[in-house]
């Protein structure tokens, strides 16, 4: 170890924990708001990747038609439920939304499959269909569901995952995928060297925190939000459309995990299940943060970061281990202050 390896350690510790600062965010908001612990959210990221180097490479992803298919299902469902009450109006909406809307996308990805599209456009098309995606996923496993137990919930997120990644493994194969870089920028400052994907890394994170904290503090969406994660009931009595605020989570939290995975897919090679492994570190730091406090789980995603970075020189065969452990003494010190709470007698 010496001071050139060290500040190499520290930087690839940062980018990492920025990717991470990225997934903890939208898994605390997504709790906060809906109750749900997001399992899903590595196969957003892993979704954004491998759509964008698919799109990159001239092809057709398949979870373009994963968005068709899912729209359908959303769509019947919206019939089923109003059945007693069909509007027009309605009617209309929901077909827009979850019919036209993907049939849409999904002409759009296949007009422009094989050309020289810029990267700009390939970004933006990943980032719809994703986001298309985890709209339709609360609509489909989590709004029917929306007022049951935390742990109905967890088992809901858990089936959505292991579908995600089996449906993961159909559209994108076991070969994995790297996409075009960002920006093909690079520069040296002192011993370090910075490209333009790490600049990227730093900037979306840091213009993705200071987003949300401007949304949630000084829009009305954003403020509506804040009321449902406090308290559901309560929102509702006062006229927020709960409904309306999950939808916006899961909206937000596809959108964030399809950026990261953009952001990684062309620093390292992204297979169908990486996601799954990338989301746990983002959980870590959402569960150090307490699932509620958005700038500590920032701060804790950058410790994640820079302590796989030093584990994979110290220890690259127990990294993993260590990164994980790394939960181990927050819950206890949150067992140890929580109040005790009697058990229920029979």
């Amino acid at each position: 170890m010496n001071t050139t390896i060290l500040l190499f350690l520290l930087q690839d510790g940062v980018t990492n924990g920025a990717i991470y600062a990225l997934l903890g965010l939208a898994l605390v908001l997504v709790f906060a708001v809906t109750r749900v612990i997001l399992i899903p959210q590595g196969e957003f990221v892993t979704y954004g990747a491998l759509t964008y180097a698919t799109l990159s490479a001239g092809n057709v992803p398949g979870t373009a038609k994963l968005a068709v298919a899912m729209g359908v299902v959303a769509f019947a469902l919206d019939v089923f439920m109003a059945r007693k009450s069909l509007q027009l109006r309605g009617m209309l909406r929901a077909l827009g939304v979850n019919i036209l809307l993907p049939l849409v996308i999904l002409a759009l990805t296949v007009w422009l499959a094989g050309r020289q599209t810029p990267i700009a456009i390939n970004i933006a098309l990943s980032l719809v269909i994703v986001a298309a995606i985890g709209l339709f996923l609360y609509r489909i496993a989590f709004q029917p569901i929306a007022h049951t137990s935390v742990l109905v919930l967890l088992i809901a997120s858990v089936g959505c995952h292991l579908a995600l990644q089996g449906m993961g493994l159909v559209f994108f194969g076991a070969e994995g995928q790297r996409g075009p870089p960002v920006s093909n920028l690079a520069f040296t400052l002192g011993q370090l060297r910075f490209t333009g994907q790490n600049i990227a890394v730093y900037a979306i994170t840091t213009a993705f925190i200071v987003a949300l904290w401007l949304f949630f503090g000084h829009t009305l969406y954003g403020k509506a939000l804040r009321a449902t994660a406090v308290n559901r009931l309560g929102a509702r009595l006062v006229g927020i459309r709960t409904t309306l605020s999950g939808q916006l989570a899961f909206l937000l939290a596809s959108v964030i995990g399809a950026i990261s995975g953009i952001l990684i897919v062309p620093i390292t090679t992204l297979y169908y299940d990486t996601g799954f492994l990338i989301g746990l570190k983002g959980f870590i730091a959402a569960i150090i943060g307490g699932l509620v406090s958005y700038p500590l789980t920032a701060v804790a995603a950058i410790v994640v970061g820079t302590v796989e970075a030093f584990s994979s020189f110290y220890a690259s065969n127990y990294k993993e281990v260590i990164v994980f452990t790394l939960i181990l003494p927050v819950l206890v010190l949150r067992s140890l202050a929580a109040p005790a709470v009697e058990e229920e007698k029979d």
